[in-house]
């Protein structure tokens, strides 16, 4: 006799005769996604997406409107900060994509002004490398499990200010077709600021790991 269809229905996942715990899905401890994208989250997001235009219109000449995306840029940064701190909106994902953003923009812009010659190649090696050396670190540090403070500092903030006041000066000067040797003692305070501030974030990693590991 053949199978009927019955016969051939599959047993459920679950077995009310096993010792195991049933499967269940707590669609109540879900994130939705409503909790990361919220207006914080989302300028900070529309700032990674300027970076793109901005490399673009440097590449083609248009200084002045990359001057108005970077102006853009910076307005999105002050007020993602504002809103989630005003708001409480504040979220892991926006403590992750708000210092990325700003170092992308920053990095990018570097780099893209020193390959058209605007900015000395050594200013250049200088940010990237910091910038790579502290990521290395962040990483490292998360898989060796050991307590690092990546919070920004004052010295750090200053640094990404002047680093930004860098940019936005040379796309200015650029625009006004002024000879850019008139920033170069600019360039020397720059690269000792970002220099300390590679050197202290370091310090400040190897005294949290070396306090843990006592």
């Amino acid at each position: 006799m053949s199978a009927t269809v019955v016969d051939k229905v599959r047993p459920p996942f679950y077995d009310a005769n096993s010792d195991l715990p049933p499967f269940r899905v707590r669609f109540d401890r879900m994130p939705l996604p409503s909790m990361y994208m919220n207006v914080p989250n989302s300028l900070t997001i529309l700032r990674i997406l300027l970076i793109p235009v901005y490399v673009g219109l440097l590449t083609y000449g248009q200084f002045d409107y990359a001057l108005g995306v970077l102006f853009v840029a910076g307005l999105t940064d002050g007020l993602d900060g504002t809103i989630a701190r005003v708001a409480n909106q504040r979220t892991q994902l926006g403590a992750f994509l708000d210092p990325l953003a700003d170092k992308l923009l920053l990095t990018t812009g570097f780099i893209t002004l020193s390959v058209m010659h605007l900015i000395p190649l050594w200013v250049t090696i200088l940010v990237v490398s910091r910038d790579i050396i502290l990521m290395l670190g962040t990483v490292v540090a998360h898989f060796t499990d050991a307590r690092v403070d990546i919070s920004p500092t004052i010295l750090g903030k200053g640094t990404t200010l002047i680093q930004l006041a860098t940019l936005v000066l040379v796309v200015f000067l650029a625009s006004r077709r002024i000879d850019l040797a008139t920033i170069q003692p600019l360039f020397y305070v720059m690269a000792i600021v970002t220099l300390i501030s590679g050197l202290h974030y370091l310090y400040r990693g190897y005294a949290h790991v070396s306090a843990s590991e006592t």
